[in-house]
């Protein structure tokens, strides 16, 4: 039993920031010239909006189709921010350029997200594998450890961790657990079948899948009617959404508990996971404009061409253009768009998201002080401390951050010896981490910075989501959110909205359907990868 493989949790985060010497990314003068595009120009061109992992990958899909087919589609994308990632960005230390960059964001992916790892894989960008073993975890319920495990030097310790594990949860519950994700996971791979078909609405995706009982349930519910231990589910899983999701059992849904826990052969691009997204746009050749909002959205009725108001920040210049298509890869209420929809057209329903406050630091601390935790001064705390709400619900005193991760030296991108040595700690939470209470947990604090954004959906149980398509020509990426929320997810849902759209609107998409049976594709069995091979 591999205690380890289930604290190897998929949320420690990471990312970076715009790169403006890309050559495919568009000058504001490079805009003036474009200008209002005549009708046939215009009936050719599609707009995405969001340059993140969903917005990203929708281009390079696009681009599949116009390498093997010969499709005459241009495309633009426009994000407002003034870097290419969305929520996977990075940040330099001290803003010194000759040190590691260190993530806030997307964090890690793994090796059944087969879109991102074959991503790396193409593009030769170098991951960074975590591996099976996970350092020293502890659980802190907000006034004591619940367990602790991982970390050992010698052969024996996985052994006494796991004699912990059976002690505390019984030998079943981890690997009922086990047992569970592996066949969400089996199911989950589907998705790069060559058979994979595409899905007009997550509710039939769903129940294709069979896991309307997954989404039905909260992660609680879930695993408490499978018999599994009530203390694992609600301390060691715990732990995990929390830290993933910032979201307890009791109101995540199963679906989302239950990939919180699959994190077996976890990695992360060396440079910074935005370095996928960055390659996907690049390699697509399509037009990105960053730094550049859009403001409305609406049919034109002369020419039934969609027409997108823009506002570019910078110049505070405004354009109207037209486009045949438009894939919104973006969360649509937190773009503030001004949505001009025929009254038939679906509702988009509002999609409340966790607030999340980040506090990256460096510290000469190794890790945090064992008075804070009423230690001893002469205790070892873990490097990575995960929290449960399990204190809270008796009474007790709810944690005052959701994870608080070492993350091991801080050091020069030349690996020369730094003067002082200093670690870099992550830290989650509700609100925000003051620097009174940094002194607390930490002595010797430097560099600090902090950022709060809406990190990740509220996910609890529903059978209802958002429209995939929003009307003809128009099509929903972040609808596949209050399913599964991920990195790897968002390029599994824009591969399905590229083919719905290119079908839809050009009787084409990302590969042709065989037509007979001697047509085979290119790879077979697990190097296989729909939309990368056909």
């Amino acid at each position: 039993m591999r205690v380890a493989t289930f604290l190897l949790v998929a949320g420690l985060t990471n990312a970076f920031h715009l790169p403006s010497w890309i050559p495919f990314v568009h000058s504001q003068e490079a805009q003036q010239t474009l200008g209002l595009p005549p009708d046939d120009i215009a009936r050719n061109r599609i707009a995405i909006i969001g340059a993140g992992a969903g917005g990203s990958s929708a281009a390079f899909w696009i681009s599949k189709a116009k390498e093997r087919f010969g499709l005459d589609v241009e495309v633009d994308v426009y994000d407002k921010n003034d870097y290419i990632g969305g929520r996977s960005i990075t940040v330099q230390p001290y803003d010194d350029p000759e040190l590691v960059p260190k993530e806030l964001g997307g964090s890690i992916f793994v090796k059944s997200n087969k879109n991102l790892w074959r991503a790396t894989d193409e593009f030769g960008l170098e991951r960074t594998d975590f591996g099976d073993e996970a350092t020293a975890t502890g659980i802190w319920d907000g006034s004591q450890f619940i367990i602790t495990v991982g970390g050992g030097k010698h052969f024996y310790d996985s052994w006494f961790d796991s004699l912990k594990v059976v002690w505390r949860y019984g030998y079943r519950a981890p690997m009922k657990t086990k047992s569970i994700v592996d066949k969400m996971v089996k199911k989950f791979v589907e998705f790069y079948d060559p058979s994979a078909q595409t899905f007009p609405n997550i509710t039939e995706l769903t129940t294709r899948l069979g896991w309307s009982e997954f989404l039905a349930q909260t992660t609680s519910e879930y695993l408490d009617l499978q018999g599994i231990d009530h203390r694992w589910t609600r301390e060691m899983i715990e732990a995990a959404t929390r830290v993933n999701y910032g979201q307890n059992v009791d109101a995540l849904h199963a679906l989302e508990g239950l990939v919180s826990m699959a994190a077996t052969g976890a990695a992360a691009v060396k440079t910074g996971n935005f370095r996928i997204f960055e390659e996907f746009l690049h390699r697509s050749k399509a037009n990105v404009y960053l730094n550049t909002t859009v403001k409305g959205i609406k049919r034109d009725e002369k020419t039934s061409l969609w027409a997108l108001q823009t506002l570019n920040a910078s110049t505070v210049m405004e354009d109207t253009r037209y486009y045949r298509g438009v894939i919104l890869a973006a969360p649509v209420h937190q773009t503030s768009i001004d949505l001009k929809l025929p009254k038939d057209v679906p509702v988009i329903p509002a999609q409340p998201y966790v607030h999340l406050h980040v506090t990256l630091l460096t510290t000469t601390s190794p890790h945090a002080k064992p008075s804070y935790f009423g230690l001893a001064d002469d205790a070892v705390i873990p490097p990575w401390v995960l929290t449960t709400y399990e204190g809270a619900r008796f009474g007790g005193v709810e944690p005052e951050f959701n994870s608080l991760s070492v993350h091991g030296k801080l050091q020069r991108k030349d690996g020369k010896e730094r003067e002082k040595d200093e670690y870099v700690v992550k830290i989650f939470s509700k609100q925000r981490i003051s620097d009174e209470f940094l002194n607390k947990l930490f002595d010797g604090v430097g560099w600090v910075y902090r950022k709060e954004w809406d990190a990740y959906p509220v996910l609890p149980p529903t059978t209802t989501f958002p429209p995939v398509k929003i009307d003809t020509g128009f099509y929903y990426v972040n609808a596949f959110e209050p399913f599964i929320s991920t990195m790897e997810t968002e390029t599994i849902s824009s591969r399905n909205v590229v083919d719905l759209l290119l079908e839809e609107l050009f009787d084409s998409g990302i590969c042709k359907k065989a037509t007979n049976a001697t047509e085979v594709p290119e790879r077979r069995g697990e190097e296989f990868v729909y939309g990368w091979d056909c």
